[in-house]
């Protein structure tokens, strides 16, 4: 094993309007709709704590206040909760993250793409490797967790490392898909949103990675992609074509809760789970 540093950041980029849910997402921001009993936003933060992060850095936007409440201390709703004897629920309050861990919120003044949520979060990151974790992308059933692995691939070789998963049909023009080496083992490229038929393989990038701090001069030096926006799936493709970017595929079972339809899957897949408990 390669002696990489530890990774101790994760990025969690929070800024867009959740226009898909409206009019809910109104007043309260997306990532604080809960998936039976907690927010999903806050099932990314414990995903990357139980990874070793310690370090969390939101990019919020407009009408985001809410998400730095929730991590938050709240003495006069524990204080409530422990007068009237409901000790657990007090537990739940005082602990959303373990002792030591901090929050840095950051804003993103436009919305202008994922990269450049990314590159808004760079002072905060400095020159170390660092987690990103999209709460959309809501991941069950893996033992060790995504962002764990991602880590655990990075300490082997350095490199930039992207959760994928195969994708059959017309599904693949959703996502970033990896443009493979000669042998189909490796990346060299990756591509955004291609049409079905345009596909360099069947390999998704979903929302977890773990980059190295060069991707920061990199984005910087893009022009809006697909969307017209800073796409970060671009300043990854250029980082491949380096050498510089590995995958690690996806163990668990993944729900879009970008989308209404998604979000309800995973609520109902996590229900049972709960009542089952």
């Amino acid at each position: 094993m390669n002696n990489q540093q530890k990774i101790r950041k994760a990025v969690f980029p929070v800024a867009g309007f959740g226009s898909r849910f409206l009019p809910a997402t109104k007043a309260m921001p997306k990532e604080l709709i809960p998936i039976v009993n907690k927010p999903l936003i806050q099932y990314a933060a414990e995903e990357a704590t139980a990874a070793g992060i310690d370090t969390l850095i939101f990019v919020t936007g407009r009408n985001k206040r809410s998400i730095e409440d929730h991590f938050d201390a709240n003495n006069e709703l524990e204080a409530a909760l422990k007068a009237r004897g409901k000790e657990i629920q007090a537990d739940m309050v005082r602990n959303i993250l373990p002792l030591g861990v901090q929050c840095i919120f950051v804003r993103q003044p436009e919305q202008l793409g994922l990269g450049h949520a990314v590159l808004c979060a760079e002072r905060a990151v400095g020159e170390d490797t660092f987690a990103v974790l999209l709460a959309d992308d809501f991941i069950t059933d893996q033992n060790t967790g995504v962002t764990s692995d991602l880590i655990q691939a990075y300490q082997l070789d350095g490199k930039s490392q992207l959760s994928v998963m195969k994708v059959d049909g017309p599904e693949i023009s959703n996502y970033g898909v990896v443009i493979p080496d000669r042998d189909g083992t490796g990346i060299i490229g990756l591509t955004e949103k291609p049409e079905l038929e345009d596909a360099p393989s069947k390999l998704a990038s979903i929302g977890r990675y773990v980059l190295t701090p060069d991707i920061f001069d990199i984005i910087r030096d893009i022009s809006p992609g697909s969307g017209g926006e800073i796409q970060l799936a671009d300043a990854i493709n250029i980082q491949a074509k380096r050498g510089g970017v590995n995958t690690v595929p996806l163990k668990g079972k993944r729900f879009d809760c970008g989308s209404v339809k998604g979000f309800v899957e995973a609520t109902n897949f996590e229900f049972k789970k709960f009542t089952a408990s």
